[in-house]
């Protein structure tokens, strides 16, 4: 029977986790760690396996994220939304660096796992779905690959029944320029954001007037830094796909890097990007 008792430093003195909390027990790392189940022998599977198990915590924590930073916008929080949103954008930073690893697998590498993988695809993670539905790219028909997990589907259908993070940010822009009375946007629940000419005005005049309106003008470049983040990691993941299997159709019956490439395109805050050419 093994002594769970060490020595932590030259004090001598000793400490026994035999009946207390050791690292592995609180992050549960025995189940963590068996969770990477190749589906051939191919050495690169594993690679491919931790890339986007890991891609998922992130995403979950981002998730965990934008829900606080949500709650604090609505209750007129803004230092701890701001470090939220700030938070965010480095999640998005670190899922940008994993690619630099998954660029290490050749197509060599990729085929000789990628029929294991079946009809599985990145397309059907709802954790990212998730993200988009919250920050406004919405596109109900983006629920389908999700209709044989009812839990799932309803989770994401629920959300586009409130308005997005960005519906509430627009909201908050109008009170906080016009008072209660503001005559505020139709939040945008079904569709993908649009561009308003009526946002991108009140965003003009705080760009305009950067000392009266700090507050907004920091919420504005919280979220274009985090859209920053999120269109790089949304081109690392074309180059990366292209890299490893060119123009081939993806897993799950997608079109592969065509699909990926219209995503390049998709503008979450349109107003905050399309007002730099007026200033």
């Amino acid at each position: 029977m093994t002594d769970r008792t060490i020595d932590p430093g030259r004090d001598g003195a000793k400490m026994n986790f035999r009946d207390a909390m050791s690292y592995g027990d609180y992050l549960c790392l025995d189940a963590l760690l068996d969770q990477q189940h190749p589906q051939s022998d191919a050495p690169d599977e594993l690679l491919f396996i931790i890339q986007h198990q890991t891609s998922e915590l992130w995403m979950k924590l981002a998730i965990h994220e934008l829900s606080g930073a949500r709650n604090a916008l609505n209750a007129g929080d803004m230092a701890p939304m701001f470090k939220m949103l700030a938070r965010v954008s480095r999640i998005f930073e670190q899922l940008n660096n994993a690619w630099d690893v998954l660029r290490t697998m050749t197509p060599a590498d990729y085929t000789r796992f990628r029929e294991a993988l079946g009809p599985s695809s990145g397309f059907q993670s709802y954790q990212y779905r998730m993200i988009e539905y919250v920050l406004g790219n919405r596109n109900p028909n983006m629920l389908k690959p999700h209709e044989h997990r009812p839990e799932i589907h309803q989770m994401l259908s629920d959300e586009l029944t409130r308005p997005s993070f960005y519906d509430d940010v627009i909201r908050h822009l109008f009170i906080t320029l016009d008072g209660p009375g503001a005559k505020i946007p139709a939040p945008q629940l079904t569709t993908p954001h649009a561009a308003i000419p009526e946002v991108q005005a009140k965003w003009k005049l705080v760009y305009e007037d950067v000392q009266t309106h700090w507050a907004l003008y920091e919420l504005a470049e919280k979220l274009v830094d985090l859209e920053d983040y999120f269109r790089r990691w949304r081109f690392n993941h074309v180059t990366t796909v292209e890299r490893v299997i060119g123009f081939k159709r993806g897993t799950g019956g997608t079109s592969g890097v065509d699909y990926l490439k219209k995503m390049l395109s998709v503008e979450l805050f349109p107003e905050l990007w399309q007002l730099r050419g007026e200033l």
